[in-house]
């Protein structure tokens, strides 16, 4: 059954997904949480309202929590229905940290009775060899980072199989949207192709590669949430067809009017927003770029009836949030 009644959601994480999440959250007419560790940052508007005629959306409130301890969590996420996980930390800090916010998380709904809802990753899966990834492909991750998320994975399904918590994950390729900037189709492309720069490509641009729409993440997300009989299983979120990263490219050429002059990374080494720190952790995950990246969505649009949003649709909001970006440091 689909919940309507507004309720209290607290987002975890304020990141690119946490914030679409809040502002898609509100704009169903719900309360929002949106906690951080400063408990600071810019307001968040609700999307357009998807309740009643008139309906006006309450803001989103800001709260402040270090969600690797228990007793922050804990009153963080209370009284809330539903608690979403959207928490990232930084790249090199993620085995160490994540097992933490779990311990924390679970903890703390299973006292509230809240229902959990993760937003996960593809890394469980490991190297396809291009299979097309659907929620039965086994998880054959043989990196640090992929078998901590599969470890993860494991401890919330048998969380909510042994009753301990109510919880859902909705896995997500590769972010693209407003507001992604650390993510190989973001602050490394849009930048450079609006001001005539250097675009970044990772790896072989010629195969097909997932991208999930931002938007898409935060309404998938609001979803699974509206329905408890999704508890209890792994889904993908709405995402659209496979194209190559080069067909993506051309896409963005023709939107800027100019072709993109671009500079393609074979092997993983520090390159523009990408650091040594960072590139240095992600060599385990760059066999993503070296194989077709394909995620079938079709179980969650079949059940839920929403489609993602075309490829077209989303670079242009895109270049558009990069446009006012752009602008507004120029300014």
């Amino acid at each position: 059954m689909t919940s309507t009644q507004p309720q209290l959601h607290v987002v975890l994480g304020s990141g690119p997904a946490g914030s679409t999440l809040a502002a898609e959250l509100a704009g169903r007419g719900h309360r929002v949480r949106l906690v951080n560790r400063s408990g600071a940052g810019p307001a968040v508007a609700a999307s357009t309202p998807a309740g009643p005629a008139g309906a006006v959306a309450a803001p989103v409130e800001r709260y402040a929590a270090d969600v690797t301890r228990p007793e922050d969590v804990r009153r963080a996420v209370e009284g809330a229905a539903v608690v979403h996980h959207c928490v990232n930390v930084a790249y090199h800090l993620q085995t160490e940290v994540l097992p933490r916010v779990q311990q924390a998380l679970l903890g703390a709904v299973g006292a509230t009775g809240a229902r959990l809802v993760v937003l996960d990753t593809l890394y469980p899966y490991g190297e396809t060899g291009g299979e097309v990834m659907t929620e039965s492909t086994p998880w054959r991750a043989t990196s640090r980072k992929g078998r901590m998320r599969a470890r993860l994975d494991e401890v919330y399904l048998d969380a909510h199989r042994s009753g301990r918590a109510r919880v859902t994950l909705g896995r997500s390729a590769d972010f693209l949207g407003p507001a992604v900037i650390n993510s190989s189709l973001g602050g490394a492309v849009f930048p450079a192709a609006l001001t005539g720069g250097e675009v970044l490509g990772l790896g072989d641009i010629d195969l097909p590669h997932s991208y999930t729409y931002i938007g898409d993440v935060a309404a998938g997300l609001a979803t699974l949430a509206a329905h408890p009989e999704a508890d209890g299983r792994i889904w993908h979120l709405p995402t659209a067809p496979a194209v190559t990263t080069r067909q993506i490219h051309r896409m963005i050429a023709e939107r800027v009017g100019r072709p993109l002059r671009t500079l393609v990374l074979d092997e993983p080494r520090p390159v523009g927003p990408f650091d040594e720190t960072f590139m240095a952790e992600y060599a385990e995950m760059f066999y993503q770029h070296t194989e077709p990246q394909i995620l079938d969505s079709s179980a969650f649009e079949r059940e839920f009836g929403l489609r993602p949003t075309p490829l077209t649709e989303a670079l242009d909001a895109t270049l558009a949030w990069y446009r006012g970006a752009l602008a507004a440091q120029a300014g």
